[in-house]
């Protein structure tokens, strides 16, 4: 039996929507896979889910990932998979492409790597589209891979891996609340004013660039999103609050990790970092809302082999 862990991730980093990620230390879902003789891919257990992911293969995350990349191989070995969720469910923290890129990367360890981690992206995203309805990279990607990722475009794939300046922390805070994906995405309009498309894709070179000469000033007054954020917030309880106190405590950005209702505050240093999420943790208090909050490093690494029993 191989083990593999696959991290968390925050999608679009406010300018770039669509089409950037970064992955977590933590959390992050572990995924088994062991041979069976029956010649099909079964779920044969989930934890940590209370009871919510099918245990069918084609509908699961994991397992479509692993029947994708036995279809390419033209195989027909049968693998049990074992699921352990470690992170909340529609959390805007990539809960499903965790599932799928752990499942993609555990499988094919167990039949010797036939793929490089950047041959695994159709696997993957063929396991995220099964939770989201289409095949996007913005958090299979960095969960694969680490770091901080551009997709710059599908036709063919084409994914960036941006450099990730010393000191660079995120504090996510993920408050007990649900906000459909689907939901999150019909609220949004179908088209933006020209005045828009100019800010938001000069925020997203500016960050970029901010990411390539270590600039903190320049990536903090790049972190704004005009596509997304003002439809989106308003479904976020306390949102302009926990934003201000991230502000106040010195974060260079706030904003919503995916479609929420996760946030995020990306800082210049880990001790920031830790009175930021101290900060956001106050706003929240005695609001009545549960929350779960997260310190990390930018995970580097992505995707791994955390445990291989393989006889």
């Amino acid at each position: 039996m191989i083990t593999a862990f696959a991290p968390a991730s925050v999608a679009n980093l406010n300018c770039g929507f669509d089409s950037l990620g970064l992955a977590l230390e933590q959390p992050g879902d572990k995924v088994s896979a062991i041979f069976n003789n029956d010649h099909i891919v079964r779920i044969v257990q989930i934890t940590g889910d209370g009871g919510k992911l099918p245990l069918d293969a084609a509908a699961n995350t994991g397992g479509a990932a692993v029947m994708a990349l036995l279809k390419a191989l033209g195989s027909k070995q049968g693998i049990d998979l074992q699921v352990h969720k470690n992170m909340p469910l529609g959390s805007g923290l990539g809960s499903s492409a965790a599932s799928a890129v752990a499942a993609a990367v555990a499988a094919n360890a167990l039949l010797g790597s036939p793929f490089s981690k950047k041959q695994l992206f159709p696997f993957v995203l063929a396991g995220e589209a099964v939770a989201s309805g289409s095949e996007h990279g913005d958090n299979v990607f960095p969960s694969l891979l680490g770091g901080i990722v551009l997709i710059r475009g599908y036709e063919p794939t084409d994914v960036v891996q941006l450099p990730v300046p010393q000191g660079l922390h995120i504090v996510v805070l993920h408050p007990n609340v649900e906000i459909l994906t689907k939901d999150a995405r019909n609220i949004l309009p179908k088209q933006i004013p020209m005045k828009d498309g100019i800010i938001q894709g000069a925020n997203l070179a500016g960050l970029v660039a901010g990411l390539y000469t270590n600039d903190f000033g320049l990536i903090g007054r790049s972190l704004h999103d005009v596509f997304a954020e003002p439809y989106r917030a308003p479904l976020i309880p306390y949102f302009d609050k926990v934003r201000q106190a991230a502000m106040y405590g010195g974060a260079l950005g706030f904003g919503i990790s995916g479609s929420g209702p996760s946030m995020f505050a990306l800082c210049d240093s880990q001790i920031r970092a830790k009175q930021v999420a101290e900060l956001m943790q106050k706003a929240l208090h005695g609001k009545g809302i549960a929350f779960e909050t997260y310190v990390s490093k930018i995970n580097t690494t992505g995707a791994e082999i955390v445990a291989n029993d393989k006889a």
